[in-house]
């Protein structure tokens, strides 16, 4: 009785994820289309778009800095968010709080709002077009993600292990690296998996500052859907909704091994 007195809210539940992926398999389908235009559901499936998209050179440079920015990204606000997050964890001051509101600003802003501040800047430094500039502006949005992730982390973390490494003759770096750094390390991957994936999808900044041979993949897709619509975005956004559960999978296999080990 009580599993079918439950069937309305599973009912609402399913309804609701199906609204959700529904977009996703449209897009996922219209990519196998024979058609010249997008069309759902094809008339006759094909690999043909997929040709379109890694036979053109021009598409795989976009591929190849797209990914490269992301890595660099993440590389770099990883250890930067991470140590921001232990700061405010660790510091009391009531200041702490205005801190974490600033580095939250840019999921705050509107991002147009910052883009067209990056752009007005970097015209003045000359970093437009520059794969330190793109880092650094990808590296800005995505900063919050992993600082979320690991203060949640390091509020579930019992800090007085750390306590005792310290008291041992342990420098505080030393605790953090091998105390406290393995406790929190889900939190720290679940960061830079969102990091990876933000700056690998992000499309606003990138169309206001990145260009020529440091073009990304959002980008030129963007820019090809003013002058004509084919299913080969359709292919392109499929293997980025591909790559994206292929980490999301990846992350979710590796924690109960960690839970378990």
């Amino acid at each position: 009785m009580k599993k079918l007195q439950n069937l309305p809210l599973y009912g609402v539940v399913f309804a609701i994820l199906f609204f959700l992926v529904f977009p996703i398999i449209v897009v996922v389908i219209m990519s196998f289309s024979d058609s010249r235009f997008l069309t759902f559901p094809p008339k006759v499936f094909s690999l043909r778009w997929y040709e379109s998209y890694f036979l053109d050179p021009a598409w795989m440079r976009a591929t190849r800095n797209s990914f490269v920015l992301a890595i660099l990204t993440t590389i770099l606000v990883v250890p930067v968010g991470t140590a921001a997050a232990y700061g405010a964890h660790m510091c009391k001051m009531a200041i702490m709080r205005h801190m974490q509101l600033l580095l939250l600003s840019p999921v705050i802003v509107p991002v147009i709002i910052i883009a067209a501040g990056l752009y007005m800047v970097y015209a003045q430094v000359g970093l437009l077009a520059t794969k330190l500039g793109l880092v650094l502006a990808f590296a800005t949005m995505n900063l919050p993600y992993v600082f979320i992730s690991v203060l949640a982390g390091l509020r579930s973390y019992d800090m007085a292990q750390e306590d005792v490494a310290r008291s041992l003759g342990v420098s505080r770096l030393a605790a953090f690296m091998k105390v406290t750094l393995p406790q929190i390390r889900p939190s720290v991957m679940t960061g830079a998996l969102f990091a990876f994936i933000g700056a690998l999808d992000e499309t606003v900044i990138s169309i206001f500052i990145a260009g020529g041979e440091n073009q990304t993949l959002p980008s030129r897709m963007f820019m090809s859907l003013n002058d004509e619509i084919d299913p080969t975005i359709a292919s392109i956004s499929t293997v980025l909704i591909s790559v994206s559960f292929a980490l999301v999978i990846l992350m979710s296999l590796r924690s109960p091994k960690k839970a378990n080990g």
